[in-house]
């Protein structure tokens, strides 16, 4: 309006609702890659220069310190409570475990009536942990009651649970094969707030540590930043050119990584919108996972290998490789203390390292 062209999105009565959608979405797709194409070249400067006088990280000398094995099948997820030790892993054999990963005890062993469960999480309380996977319900225990039952079965996605976290011990968010994100009241067992952005599968979400943002990551390439209170998308981040398999935030709330089968884990700036870096295998190899330390200085990334990558996040540059599992290494967890990180591979065991 006023810029000499009108919008490139026209509707054509003579399409289908969903061919005008997917015409909008091409255009709109169009528009972002010629604003993103405009804005190159106008920072003030490069991550990689601004980071050029700072010290490089020492030799990283993280060792496996314990290993947790009670899984008989291929982990899929694990997530840390807030009060570590205590970790929750949920695996193809169809059990949620809670373990003290300090002593390598089973804490508690919830069975699951979904064998295909895909994603667990912990609540920062220690309270609760939840799962979910194929039969599209996210499945609520109370971790610290002698009962194994379900505290609260939350139905109402129309495809696979692909992750779920708590933001308290009242709400949870999950992301779901149906593309869409919702937000529940565990007591009432409602869906609050449906988040709906994403074009394709969302797979995975990281929530701020201020609690009132979120990003998720889908298999349309692009990963979004959400407000929790208007339920309205804040912005979309593109770059990754297939799946986005996992979204973390770093403990700042400032930035957040991002892992996808094109080979590349990222590092995206919510305050400049704009992505920062790219790091990428050469082994075409897909990256399941990322976190990050208490700093956020290293960037921990797990790939369709058996090898866990550490990066320097603000140099860009591969610090070290932890080795231990001996296959596809599908989840990473950094206790929320930063002294240990998880990881949950298809050769059945847990690996904590510090």
């Amino acid at each position: 309006v006023g810029m000499g062209k009108k919008s490139e999105i026209k509707l054509d009565k003579e399409l289908t609702v969903e061919e005008q959608l997917e015409k909008a979405e091409a255009s709109a797709k169009k528009l972002r890659a010629k604003i993103k194409k405009n804005m190159k070249g106008k920072d003030d400067a490069t991550l990689q220069e601004i980071s050029k006088g700072l010290p490089k990280v020492d030799k990283y000398a993280m060792k496996c310190r314990r290993t947790l094995r009670g899984h008989l099948a291929k982990i899929y997820g694990c997530q840390w409570a807030g009060n570590a030790p205590h970790l929750a892993s949920v695996s193809q054999d169809g059990r949620l475990l809670v373990w003290n990963a300090l002593t390598t005890l089973k804490l508690k062993a919830y069975q699951i009536s979904c064998s295909w469960t895909m994603t667990c999480g912990f609540a920062p309380s220690g309270n609760f942990v939840a799962c979910g996977g194929l039969d599209n319900i996210c499945t609520i225990y109370a971790a610290t009651a002698d009962s194994t039952n379900p505290t609260a079965e939350l139905q109402g996605h129309d495809g696979y649970i692909s992750c779920c976290r708590f933001i308290d011990d009242r709400q949870v968010l999950t992301t779901s094969g149906d593309s869409e994100c919702f937000l529940w009241d565990i007591e009432t067992k409602k869906n609050t707030t449906t988040f709906k952005g994403h074009s394709s599968d969302a797979m995975s979400v990281s929530i701020a540590p201020d609690n009132n943002t979120f990003v998720t990551g889908g298999c349309d390439n692009t990963c979004i930043l959400w407000d929790i209170k208007s339920g309205e998308m804040i912005n979309c981040f593109e770059g990754h050119t297939d799946d986005v398999n996992s979204v973390k935030f770093l403990p700042s709330g400032t930035a957040f990584g991002s892992g996808s089968d094109d080979s590349t884990c990222r590092l995206f700036d919510i305050r400049a919108n704009s992505e920062l870096l790219s790091l990428e295998e050469p082994n075409e190899v897909t990256c399941n996972s990322v976190t990050f330390s208490l700093s956020g200085r290293l960037m921990f990334s797990s790939y369709s290998d058996p090898v866990i990558r550490v990066w320097d996040s603000l140099k860009g540059t591969k610090v070290a490789s932890l080795k231990g599992h001996s296959q596809h290494v599908s989840c990473l967890d950094m206790s929320h203390d930063g002294t240990a990180l998880a990881s949950g591979c298809w050769d059945n065991a847990i690996k904590v390292w510090a």
